[in-house]
């Protein structure tokens, strides 16, 4: 977790340290699998490991730990706990979520595979923070073979330095996420992009030049944006503390 004074650390090298331990020949942790009322509703694999640190991020210990975590499953054995969530929950939709699902590369890619002969499951989203399609045209390539993925780039911030500060990732990676979005147009790839904008988070200034970043890239995209608001999970609230920020100045009530 990000502490005051912390180091900033390169993400890339980040996901390959945490794809050692959450990635397994061709299996990947898992720690549970749900269904959702986003998107929706939506069959949910809740899956273990992240490159970034964000302190206002929702997803459980696992991103942080991920050492102590989870349990290896196959990306058939994935496939079938998250087509049974769908079945009894009765919905047609399915994802990864709580990490960043383009860890483990061969894993999604064979859990893909699955999914786009699966009649019952009209659509498959792809949530991703842009750093590993961002660095690999071929990876973008690889998966623009599936019709049925929707991917969702979740940007952080606007200005290199506010990248830095709520992700922990160093500086240089902020343009990276912006050129997965060139990749995923490149390759015609369904997708949107999502933001973090929430004013108790992000200035309204920086929030003007995000979206002037997005318009250089394409106008559909900028005008597309979903914009995200913060929510006070427990895990977020810890984040804040830890990393110095009284969670109660952002979310205006008293917290437990």
């Amino acid at each position: 977790m990000l502490i005051r004074g912390f180091k900033p650390f390169d993400p890339i090298q980040l996901a390959k340290d945490t794809e050692r331990i959450v990635c397994d020949d061709g299996c990947r942790k898992y720690t549970a699998f749900y269904a959702t009322g986003v998107y929706g509703g939506i069959a949910t694999g809740y899956a273990v490991g992240c490159c970034f640190r964000c302190f206002f991020c929702w997803s459980d210990w696992s991103r942080d730990f991920p050492e102590l975590y989870g349990k290896f499953y196959s990306a058939g054995e994935a496939y079938k706990n998250i087509v049974k969530t769908a079945k009894i929950w009765s919905v047609r939709r399915a994802r990864i979520s709580a990490c960043e699902p383009t860890l483990c590369r061969d894993h999604l890619i064979r859990l893909l595979e699955h999914f786009e002969k699966d009649d019952k499951i009209e659509l498959f989203i792809l949530e991703t923070n842009g750093i590993m399609f961002g660095i690999s045209k071929s990876y973008v390539k690889e998966v623009s073979k599936f019709e049925k993925v929707h991917v969702r780039v979740s940007l952080k911030a606007g200005y290199p330095q506010a990248f830095t500060a709520r992700t922990g990732a160093i500086q240089d990676a902020f343009n990276i996420p912006f050129e997965a979005i060139k990749n995923l147009l490149k390759y015609n790839i369904r997708f949107h992009v999502a933001a973090m904008t929430d004013p108790r988070i992000m200035p309204r200034e920086e929030r003007r030049e995000l979206i002037r970043r997005l318009m250089e890239i394409n106008e559909v995209v900028a005008v597309n944006l979903e914009e995200e608001l913060c929510d006070p999970y427990d895990t977020t609230i810890v984040r804040m503390y830890i990393y110095g920020i009284d969670p109660t100045t952002i979310f205006k009530r008293k917290l437990k």
